[in-house]
């Protein structure tokens, strides 16, 4: 696989209910924007860069704009979830593949994009999907943080004109390999997504 041929992906396209509505994606983290904190997390992976990063918004698109990339909304109408974002980005990027990630988890890891592809490669799957342990001990997947054959287009087409809104729901009618990101050297908050401004401040105050 052509290391260059990989876009990320950054979802910043959710209502922020759990945040009483406001936008969460331009909401500071240690003073800086969370999206902008997942920017530079994408631009300093390790291994080879991606081709291209752009992010999904549906609110305050000049705001999202001024931090340098390409900036979407979702293609279908309503705030429709992760998987709207997914569609965006499978319609509008140009890579073989692409990364996609959440603008609330600003600590993943830097090994991601790697992680990721050798799984995919070695399987010869369609997905990845990055699997974290949580809080209570158990390791589940974190299907936002998922990288995908950008040829799956029209089947997500098809699965969210169906009504499908689940993420695993879909990924799970594909080749679909989970990846563990569960070595001694993995940040246990790496994955840890805040959804509201308690959580936010909890993470900054820990990190």
């Amino acid at each position: 696989m052509n290391d260059h041929s990989i876009t990320g992906l950054i979802l910043a396209g959710g209502k922020g209910a759990r945040m009483g509505g406001i936008d969460k994606g331009l909401q500071n983290f240690n003073g800086t924007p969370l999206t902008l904190h997942a920017l530079m997390r994408l631009q300093m992976q390790e291994g080879s860069p991606l081709s291209d990063i752009m992010i999904v918004a549906n609110r305050n698109l000049s705001a999202y704009e001024s931090l340098g990339v390409q900036v979407w909304p979702d293609s279908t109408d309503g705030f429709a979830g992760p998987l709207a974002g997914f569609l965006t980005g499978m319609e509008r990027c140009e890579s073989e593949f692409l990364l996609t990630v959440p603008c609330d988890s600003p600590l993943f890891p830097f090994d991601l994009v790697q992680k990721l592809q050798d799984a995919l490669v070695q399987e010869n799957a369609d997905i990845a999907v990055a699997a974290a342990r949580e809080e209570d001990g158990n390791m589940r997947p974190q299907p936002v943080f998922c990288l995908m054959r950008t040829s799956l287009l029209e089947s997500l087409v098809k699965f969210m004109q169906s009504g499908g809104r689940k993420i695993d729901a879909w990924t799970s009618q594909h080749a679909c390999v989970v990846v563990p990101f569960d070595s001694l050297d993995t940040d246990p908050r790496a994955f840890f997504n805040a959804n509201t401004l308690e959580e936010l401040h909890r993470l900054e105050q820990s990190a």
